[in-house]
C-alpha cells in the first residue's frame, strides 16, 4: 500500500495492533491496560558522578562454562529473532516493532514448546540483547552506523549483560571492592580475580560477561564513581592553560609540539612471521578436527597478546598525556577513510600502509583522550580534518605545496625554515586548536569551565549553546 508520493504508508492505531496480534504473533498489552503507552526512561545517574567499567578476568567451573555457553546462544539467537521479527513486520506489513513489542514476543518464544530452552537462560538477560538491538535501530537511524546485521556464532563476540536484577553482589568487608558474584541461573559465585578494588562503597549497575576467541572470560563491571579532577597546569610563571599539539602518524605514533616522540610499537609486523606460520598449519589441519580447533586456538591466543598490550600502551600513553597538560589538540582524522580497500595501481602499498594505519590503533587513541579529558577536567580539541596541519609553515604561516608521505622533512620557500613534518605538524595543530579554545572560552559566561571537547566542525553548536 503507497500513498501518491509512492512512499509506503506506515501501519497505526487498531489495524497495526490486529497486524501485531494475528500475524507476527505478538501478544497485546497484558498489564495497566488504563495506561496510555509511555517510552521508558533510562536510569538517570547521580550529579557528579561518571560511569566507569573495571574489567576482571574469571574462571568458571565447568557447569558455569556450560550454562554461560547457553547463555550466549540464547543472547545470539534472540538478538537474531528479534532483528528477523522487525525487519519481516515492516517489509511485509508496514508496521513499526519496538522494543516493548519485541520483549511480549519474547514472552511467547520462552512459553512456545519448540524453543523452550530459552528458560534456562535468565529472561532479564535475553532482554538486554533486545535492548542492544534497539540501541543499534536507534544508531542506525540517527546516521550513526550500518543497518544491524545478524549475529553468526564464531564470527560475533559471545557476550551477555546483566543487569541489577540479573546478578547478586556480596562485598567483602575484609577486602572493600571485592565479593562474590553469582550470576541469575547459577548458584556458585564466579572466581574473580581482583587485579585492583571497585570504588569503595559502590555497587554495580550492570555487569557483561564475555568470552573471547582465546576462550578466556571476562567480566566487566559498570560502576558510577566521583572521579577527581586533576588541579588544572598552567604554563611555568603564567596562567595560561598549558597545551600540547598532538601528531598521529606512522613514522612515530605520536609526535608533540616540543619535538618528543613516541615509536609506533608495530605488533602486527613484529608478530607477522609467527602468525603466517600458525595460519599455514591450520589450513593443513582437516575441517572440524580436534587438531585445527587447537590451531586455531593458538592463533587466537597470539591476537590477544597483540590486543592485551597495545591496549596497556595506549592507557598508559593518554594518562601521561591527560596528566601533563590542560588541552590537548589533536586532528580529526578520517580513518575509515584510509582504510578502504586498495585496488588499482600499488594496491600492495595500500594495502600495507593499512594494516599499519589498524595496528596503530588511532581511533582507539583518541577514544580514550575523549573520556579521560572528561573525568579529569581537561580539554580536548579537535581540529577540522582540512586544515594544512602538515604543509604550513609554523614560523611565517606560509602554505606551502602538498607534501607525498614518504616526505619526512621540507623546506619553506618563505623563510628558508628545515621542518620535521610531524613536528611542524603538532606545532601547527597546538596554535590552531588553542586559538578555538580561546574561541570557545571568551564566548562562555563568568565562572564556566569550557567543555571537555570542542570539535572545529561543531564549533557553531558549542558558541550558540555556550
Amino acid at each position: 500500500m503507497t500513498d501518491t508520493a509512492d512512499q509506503p504508508i506506515r501501519m497505526t492505531g487498531d489495524e497495526a495492533k490486529r497486524l501485531k496480534r494475528e500475524a507476527l504473533g505478538i501478544a497485546d498489552r497484558q498489564k495497566h491496560h488504563g495506561r496510555t503507552a509511555a517510552a521508558m526512561k533510562s536510569r538517570a545517574k547521580e550529579p557528579g558522578t561518571h560511569q566507569r567499567v573495571y574489567r576482571y578476568r574469571f574462571y568458571p567451573t565447568p557447569s558455569q562454562a556450560e550454562q554461560l555457553e547457553k547463555t550466549f546462544g540464547a543472547c545470539r539467537w534472540v538478538y537474531n529473532e528479534g532483528l528477523a521479527l522487525r525487519v519481516g513486520a515492516w517489509e511485509r506489513h508496514r508496521v513499526s516493532v519496538g522494543f516493548a513489542e519485541s520483549c511480549r514476543a519474547l514472552t511467547g518464544w520462552r512459553q512456545a514448546a519448540e524453543t523452550s530452552w530459552l528458560r534456562e537462560v535468565s529472561s532479564t538477560v535475553l532482554q538486554q540483547s533486545l535492548r542492544h538491538l534497539d540501541a543499534a535501530f536507534t544508531r542506525f537511524f540517527k546516521q550513526l552506523a550500518k543497518y544491524p546485521q545478524r549475529k553468526r556464532k564464531h564470527r560475533s563476540r559471545d557476550s551477555a549483560t546483566y543487569v541489577r536484577t540479573g546478578f547478586r553482589w556480596v562485598q567483602d568487608p575484609e577486602r572493600p571492592g571485592t565479593g562474590l558474584v553469582t550470576l541469575a541461573k547459577q548458584t556458585v559465585p564466579l572466581d574473580v580475580r581482583w587485579s585492583r578494588p571497585l570504588p569503595a562503597g559502590v555497587d554495580p549497575v550492570k555487569l557483561s560477561v564475555t568470552r573471547d576467541r582465546a576462550g578466556r572470560y571476562f567480566v566487566a563491571v559498570l560502576v558510577e564513581e566521583r572521579i577527581e579532577p586533576l588541579p588544572a597546569v598552567f604554563v611555568s610563571g603564567g596562567r595560561e592553560p598549558k597545551a600540547v599539539g598532538i601528531d598521529l602518524g606512522l613514522a612515530a605514533l605520536v609526535t608533540l609540539d616540543d619535538g618528543a616522540k613516541v615509536d609506533h610499537p608495530r605488533l602486527l609486523r613484529k608478530y607477522e612471521k609467527e602468525l603466517a606460520r600458525l595460519q599455514r598449519r591450520l589450513h593443513r589441519k582437516e575441517q572440524g578436527s580436534k587438531n585445527r580447533e587447537k590451531a586455531r586456538e593458538r592463533i587466537a591466543r597470539l591476537y590477544a597478546l597483540i590486543s592485551d598490550v597495545r591496549r596497556d600502551m595506549l592507557d598508559q600513553l593518554t594518562t601521561r598525556l591527560v596528566r601533563e597538560n590542560q588541552v590537548l589538540v589533536v586532528e580529526d582524522l578520517a580513518i575509515m577513510n584510509l582504510l578502504r580497500p586498495a585496488v588499482g595501481k600499488g594496491r600492495r602499498r595500500k594495502a600495507r600502509l593499512g594494516q599499519s594505519i589498524i595496528d596503530a590503533a588511532w581511533g582507539e587513541l583518541i577514544r580514550q583522550l575523549r573520556y579521560k579529558c572528561a573525568w579529569y577536567g581537561r580539554t580536548l580539541v579537535i581540529v577540522d580534518r582540512f586544515f594544512p596541519s602538515t604543509r604550513r609553515c609554523s614560523g611565517c604561516l606560509a602554505k606551502g605545496p602538498s607534501l607525498d608521505v614518504s616526505v619526512r622533512e621540507w623546506t619553506c620557500a618563505e623563510c628558508g625554515a628545515v621542518h620535521d613534518r610531524d613536528v611542524n605538524a603538532a606545532r601547527n595543530l597546538r596554535e590552531e586548536g588553542m586559538r578555538l579554545y580561546w574561541l570557545v572560552a571568551s564566548a562562555l559566561p563568568p565562572g564556566r569551565t569550557p567543555p571537555s571537547v570542542i570539535k572545529a566542525s561543531e564549533l557553531a553548536d558549542v558558541l550558540l549553546t555556550a
